[in-house]
């Protein structure tokens, strides 16, 4: 059995109103070698032959990907890789004559999957579902700019704050705290930026020009 989790969500719209959401529960994470013994328990086959192919496709996706192909593996997916700017870089701008990136200043972010039809149908074949709670927000008291507030004064004793650190700090949940760190340092005037990206973002003060 699958336990499903009942999410609340902020009010993003202002209008006063809590949103929900469905998420399954995550139960266990398999590691690579885990999943190849599921699979050979579970459907028989041979370990080192199904890791070896895994391994292959593996690579075989890099290569492709990196040329710029996408790929369609029939009930798994399509996959394609998605670019952005180095660490450091700035994003372009749409001003005519302001100097634009080179390949130099791009590399690959990411690598988008949408899922095959076929999958999502035989997951949910799998998939018995039990309820598993409800998880609600916790209502903050505090105003955005007091949150700012706290922020600033976060960078200035520590140097550089993650998005856990911003959660402890104001007690949002990691998607109201994530959106408002975004507004932050895409508004100059609050004083906050970051650097790095995925799992390495880390948002510190903005350098005066």
């Amino acid at each position: 059995m699958a336990k499903y989790i009942k999410q609340e969500v902020p009010d993003f719209a202002g209008n006063g109103e809590s949103k929900v959401y469905y998420r399954l529960q995550r139960e266990l994470h398999f590691t690579g070698d885990e999943f190849v013994k599921w699979i050979c328990k579970s459907h028989t086959g041979n370990e080192g032959v199904v890791l070896s192919v895994l391994q292959q496709v593996g690579e075989g996706l890099a290569d492709l990907l990196g040329h710029g192909h996408a790929v369609t593996i029939d009930g798994i997916g399509t996959f394609h890789a998605a670019i952005g700017v180095k660490q450091g870089k700035e994003v372009d701008s749409l001003v005519e004559g302001e100097s634009e990136r080179n390949a130099q200043s791009l590399q690959v972010t990411g690598v988008n999957f949408r899922a095959d039809k076929k999958l999502v149908s035989k997951t949910n074949q799998w998939c018995r579902l039990e309820r598993g709670g409800t998880r609600r927000l916790r209502h903050i008291q505090s105003t955005r700019d007091e949150r700012l507030q706290l922020a600033l004064g976060y960078l200035d004793t520590h140097g550089m704050m993650r998005l856990a650190d911003y959660v402890t700090l104001t007690g949002l949940s990691r998607t109201a705290a994530s959106l408002e760190l975004k507004e932050f340092r895409l508004d100059p005037s609050t004083g906050i930026t970051f650097k790095g990206r995925g799992t390495h973002k880390v948002y510190v003060r903005r350098k005066e020009d």
